[in-house]
């Protein structure tokens, strides 16, 4: 596949050298579309929106960049992508990062975005939570603590290339290593330490693969199958199949870690149009 060229192969994992790993990767998101994109805050939560239409319903997507790095600027090209698959404006929260902000940090950033989100009107069943890599377990997270605060449900949740088990107990995170020129375990270990400092990697606001997911709402995860991370989504959509959920895993052969950034991939554009119609007939429901 070569648009994911391999990175050169070094092991450094500090902090800075890991950030600038992940600030590649995201300058490979692509430009933005059309429709405006500007500042807002949910609560007490900064970030930016995405406008494409003004009927009453949201994405609420949390960026990836394993705990440590990203922001709503760099997934401007990805969550662009979605909203014109989706037709659903998008707000990308300014969620705190690790080391500066351990957790369960983000987790309550996101629980905040989604409490503001309601108290400006929105309907629970127009929101639907998404986000790719950390990102993505962050929308299962959000979503658990919003269920067992007593919260109304969200219409759905979706997740690209979702990292949901930060004890890195995955068989592909050593068996795809030699296929995932963008994620290593090396990495994602240190980002895990920076982000848990002394919690537990089990703990299901961290890792949401180990979590009881009775109650939820329908789930879109989306994965490649050349990734380290593909455990993480097949894991996730097995706990949602426990509890009786309805569930939607696609795992593309041969693609590798958010393969939906190249815009000439045949799988890229599938993906996209699937979770844009899930995202759209999710929130439709409950739009007057």
């Amino acid at each position: 596949m070569a648009f994911w060229q391999p990175q050169p192969s070094t092991k450094a994992t500090g902090l800075e050298s890991v950030r600038a790993r992940y600030d590649a990767m995201f300058a490979r998101f692509g430009a933005l579309a059309s429709f405006a994109v500007v500042p807002g805050s949910l609560g007490p939560v900064a970030g930016e929106w995405h406008k494409a239409s003004e009927d009453g319903r949201v994405l609420l997507y949390f960026h990836g960049g394993g705990f440590v790095a990203g922001s709503p600027e760099s997934h401007r090209g990805l969550v662009a992508k979605l909203v014109e698959a989706s037709g659903v404006s998008a707000f990308v929260p300014r969620y705190r990062l690790s080391p500066e902000n351990p957790f369960p940090a983000p987790v309550r950033d996101g629980l905040d975005a989604y409490r503001g989100l309601i108290a400006k009107g929105i309907a629970p069943g127009s929101i639907l939570l998404a986000g790719d890599e950390a990102g993505g377990g962050l929308a299962f997270a959000v979503a658990l603590a919003a269920r067992n605060a007593g919260l109304e449900r969200p219409a759905g949740v979706a997740a690209l290339s979702p990292w949901a088990d930060l004890a890195l107990s995955g068989m592909a995170v050593l068996g795809n290593r030699g296929s995932d020129p963008l994620l290593s375990w090396e990495q994602l270990f240190m980002c895990a330490r920076h982000y848990l400092k002394k919690a537990n990697p089990c703990d299901p606001y961290a890792s949401p693969a180990f979590a009881g997911l009775k109650d939820f709402a329908p789930v879109m995860v989306h994965a490649g199958a050349t990734e380290i991370l593909r455990d993480d989504a097949s894991k996730l959509g097995d706990r949602a199949a426990e509890a009786g959920v309805s569930v939607s895993v696609e795992i593309y052969d041969g693609m590798g870690h958010l393969f939906q950034a190249d815009p000439k991939l045949n799988e890229a554009k599938v993906s996209l149009a699937r979770l844009g119609q899930f995202i759209r007939s999710r929130t439709a429901v409950l739009v007057d």
